[in-house]
């Protein structure tokens, strides 16, 4: 099953595109909830490249490496990666009137329903916009 996700962010597209890929950025907004946190991230953005970003509760309870290998990227517009348990992603960035549309496609795993799912990367997605607009609103 795959599950599709997007948000429009209020942002120019360089500037998306930025937190997206650097890892100083990705740990400012890379987890579901306020409680949890990404204080690692690392990344080799080119086709075959990998990463790695480490999310965790705030508490150190509990955490897991999010991690996989880039299969596609066009800067800017796509990036496509295979999680280590060989599910794909598919991230589109595009300019529309409102801003910059982010789409992101997964596909869904067992252990979770589809709901919870959609719901813990859609909170992700609304991180990152939220963070970028606070950056783009500070410069």
């Amino acid at each position: 099953m795959k599950i599709s996700i997007e948000t429009i962010v209020k942002a120019p597209l360089e500037q998306v595109w930025h937190c997206f890929v650097t890892p100083a950025h990705i740990t400012g907004w890379n987890f579901a909830i306020a409680e949890w946190c990404c204080p690692k991230a690392e990344l080799d953005l080119v086709e075959g490249g990998t990463f790695n970003y480490r999310m965790e509760a705030k508490d150190g309870s509990v955490g897991f490496d999010f991690a996989g290998k880039f299969i596609a990227i066009r800067p800017h517009q796509v990036i496509c990666y295979q999680l280590g348990d060989a599910r794909q992603v598919d991230i589109h960035f595009s300019e529309s009137p409102q801003g910059i549309r982010v789409q992101q496609r997964f596909e869904a795993e067992d252990e979770h329903s589809a709901e919870q799912q959609r719901q813990g990367w859609l909170g992700i997605l609304q991180n990152f916009k939220a963070y970028v607009e606070s950056k783009n609103a500070a410069s």
